[in-house]
Parts: C-alpha cells; structure tokens; sequence
C-alpha cells in the first residue's frame, strides 16, 4: 500500500517544496495538502499536479489557528484514511515582526553580527494578539493547533504495521531564554515567534518518550533562513533586493542561510527516507546549503530539558481539556 503523507502549510515556501520533493522522491505516496481555505488548497494541488500529473494528491481545509477547523480536519481524515504515515507538522505565522536595528548596530560593533543573524537573538520581535479561542494567536498556531491535531489523530499514528512519523518545523530562533513555563502562551513577551519554536522543540522530545512503543515517532528540523512570504513581511521587499547579493555572500559563513524553499526542505526529505528508530530524539536536524550551493543535513543537539518539557507536556493536557470542552459536538 501506498504511504499517506499529511503536509501542513503546505500552499507555499518550505510547505510547497516539500510537497513536490517528496514526490520526486516517491511518486507512489498518497500527499494530502492541508491548507486554511479551499481555494488555496485547490490551486496547490493544481499546481504540483501541473508538476506531477500521476500523483495522487487530496486536500483538506485547516485552519491551525481556530480549535474547531481541527477538530471538523481532524474528523474528515479519520473517515478518509485507515492510517498516516509521516505528518509533516510545518504551518506556522509570525505576525508584525520588528526589527531593532539598534541591537544589529551593536551586535555589528561587538562581532556577534553573525550569530545574530543566523538566529534573529535580539533583534527581531513580533506583536502578538488572542484569536477567537482565546489562545494567543502564536502559540495557538504554530504549536498548540498542531499539538491538538495530532491528539486527534493518534488512531491513525499508533499501533501500525510500520512506525508513523511526526515531523516539526522548527527554527535556530527557537531559544530557551524566549521560553518560560509560567507565560508558555508568551502572553507578556515579545519574542512569541521563538517562544513557540522553543515549545515545539519540547513537545517533540516528550512526545517520543510516550510514544516510541506506540510506533510513533517526532523529528524536528531547522529550514533555515529562507526567502518566502514570512521573510519578505520582515523587512520592505525593495530592501531584501539590496541585501540579497550580501546574502549569497553570507552563505559562505552560515551554512543555515538555505534562501531557497527547495534549499529549506532539504532536512525534511531527508528525514522521509531515514529510520526513526536510529534517530536521535534530542537532536534538531538543520537544512544547510554551503556556498557554492550544495544542500546538506546537520544534526544539533538540542538546547532542551527533558524535565521542563515533561511538565510543559502537562501543561498543554490540562489546556487541552479546557479548551475543547465547548467543542464536544466535535468529538467522537
């Protein structure tokens, strides 16, 4: 039987490479392309069919951000698929970013310039804001509404003929000083876009030691700093042509500096052909390209406490259970 692939953020960027990648890889997969709205998802699958006519390719309409689109997704792919095989957990936002242009003046006087441009520490911030759950819009994005649907999910992942795979976007921004177990929704801070990287990072760690003996198991990775429609929000387009060509010229000195969304997905492909039981749970796999443009995968341990991310995994049971209570129409 064919492999079922699910693809979040899949309408563009890394998302959208990915999904034709792992087609160039396999193009006997069955790819569901899970995006926030029917149109978007109609004109991705139209646009990889254009690329691979024979593929077999179905949508599903999720909006990671609203609990309610989950759990109606979550519902629908249950009815149409007896499992799941690699859930590529890739969505993701990062509203009203800030640069502070004064910090990157000073990281250029001190030389930690090039440390802070691979990682974004201290010199970029976002506005954050609740969304209609009362969640804040981040944290509900990027990892909560993931976290959700693959709770939702679990009867398809666990107990299968072969291990089933979780697959997180993360980031090199994903920091442990942006992150704190009292605030984990980053309601009080301004570094939400790290803050939910870092959570991202936990939840996997503590999702493999529940599940490994379940035949279930979560990878992380690391795109990169690529150039796409979250990027381009940064800063004014006009600028980012100015700094592409300083850019390629980084590259020789940061190998994380991708650029390309086919570049970025390097490490989630790379993942797809791998077994998960000789991977390293508390390593982040990271998308790198050198400076003549050869793509590579980098493993890095990750900057995580097993202690603290087993209380966060806690922490997200107990808002689980508060938040879906008003939902119970919506679950089986």
């Amino acid at each position: 039987m064919e492999r079922v692939v699910l693809v979040t953020g899949a309408s563009g960027g890394v998302g959208l490479a990915l999904c034709q990648r792992l087609l160039e890889e396999d193009g006997r997969i069955h790819l569901c392309i899970a995006c926030r709205n029917v149109q978007k998802s109609e004109a991705t699958r139209d646009l990889i069919l254009a690329t691979h006519p024979a593929a077999q390719v179905s949508t599903v309409e999720v909006d990671l951000g609203s609990l309610a689109s989950i759990l109606r997704a979550a519902r629908e792919l249950r009815c149409r698929f007896q499992r799941l095989d690699f859930v590529y957990l890739n969505a993701g936002i990062m509203p009203n970013p800030h640069v502070n242009f004064k910090a990157l003046w000073h990281g250029l006087l001190t030389g930690k310039v090039l440390h802070m441009l691979t990682t974004a520490e201290g010199i970029m911030t976002q506005t954050d804001r609740l969304n209609g759950d009362g969640l804040q819009e981040v944290f509900a994005t990027n990892l909560f509404g993931h976290f959700i649907l693959v709770r939702q999910l679990q009867s398809l992942l666990c107990g299968n003929e072969k291990p089933s795979r979780l697959i997180w976007t993360s980031s090199s921004n994903a920091r442990e000083s942006a992150f704190s177990l009292s605030d984990y929704q980053h309601a009080k801070g301004q570094e939400s876009y790290s803050s939910s990287k870092y959570a991202t990072d936990l939840t996997s760690v503590v999702l493999n030691r529940k599940f490994n003996t379940q035949g279930l198991y979560s990878s992380v990775v690391c795109p990169g700093l690529v150039m796409s429609n979250m990027t381009y929000r940064i800063l004014p387009v006009f600028l980012w042509k100015l700094l592409m060509p300083i850019m390629w010229l980084i590259r020789f000195f940061a190998k994380t500096y991708t650029l390309t969304p086919y570049n970025g997905a390097e490490a989630h492909v790379w993942l797809f052909k791998q077994k998960p039981e000789y991977l390293d749970s508390l390593a982040k796999y990271h998308s790198c390209t050198s400076g003549l443009g050869k793509c590579y995968v980098e493993p890095r341990k990750m900057d995580v406490d097993e202690d603290t991310a087993e209380k966060f995994y806690q922490k997200l049971l107990e808002l689980e259970e508060q938040t879906l209570e008003k939902y119970r129409d919506l679950l089986d």
